[in-house]
């Protein structure tokens, strides 16, 4: 059995964990809401319901906590991607990607606003994740697309522009969710979004849409 010292230091890990964690939520609430110029680590501190110093205690500032939520966000963020399977039905694997796409948008879209205003930024925190990890998906999605079209199996378009359209009309709605809720008033800001962006890319990309 262990000793109390082994109980203590066991509970002041799960409180770090805890702590931590409150941190990083907290930060995720106020760098999507002010960007990171914007965000102060009193705001942080007060979302978090913890002091500036404790605050301090777990991150060397506001950069660090930036990093770290930007680092454990990632791999959430690329997932549906890395999910595009190029032995599968072409058209039905990019609608699957869109589908995602968009879901995320609907239950992170603190997640995709934190991503959009460091792009916007000029992604000074987030550059080694675009080379080492974004790059490389999307030559290898834009690849397997091209390889589709090719075998006549989609109609020809440019992979890339394809990608980047997909990000931009799913990740529309968390990103200007305000101005999506004001426009729509009276509907839910997704409402319709799903079955207008199948309609939309199916046109786009059916083989005999010729």
């Amino acid at each position: 059995m262990g000793d109390a010292g082994d109980d203590g230091t066991a509970r002041r890990s799960r409180i770090q964990k805890r702590n931590r964690a409150r941190i990083i939520e907290a930060a995720l609430d106020v760098f999507s809401q002010h960007g990171y110029r914007g965000a102060t680590l009193d705001q942080i501190a007060e979302q978090a319901g913890l002091s500036k110093p404790n605050i301090l205690y777990y991150f060397n500032g506001k950069e660090e906590i930036h990093v770290t939520l930007l680092n454990q966000l990632m791999d959430r963020w690329l997932a549906p991607l890395r999910r595009l399977n190029p032995e599968g039905e072409p058209l039905e694997e990019i609608l699957t990607y869109i589908r995602r796409k968009l879901k995320m948008s609907q239950k992170y879209p603190r997640e995709s606003r934190l991503f959009a205003n460091e792009i916007l930024q000029g992604a000074p925190r987030i550059a080694p994740h675009l080379d080492g990890d974004l790059k490389p998906l999307v030559d290898d999605a834009a690849r397997t697309i091209q390889r589709w079209i090719d075998a006549g199996r989609i109609a020809p378009t440019d992979p890339q522009h394809l990608i980047f359209s997909i990000w931009a009309t799913t990740q529309h709605y968390a990103d200007f969710e305000a101005q999506v809720g004001v426009l729509m008033a009276g509907r839910d800001a997704t409402d319709g979004a799903e079955a207008f962006l199948m309609t939309l890319y199916t046109r786009l990309l059916r083989a005999d849409s010729d």
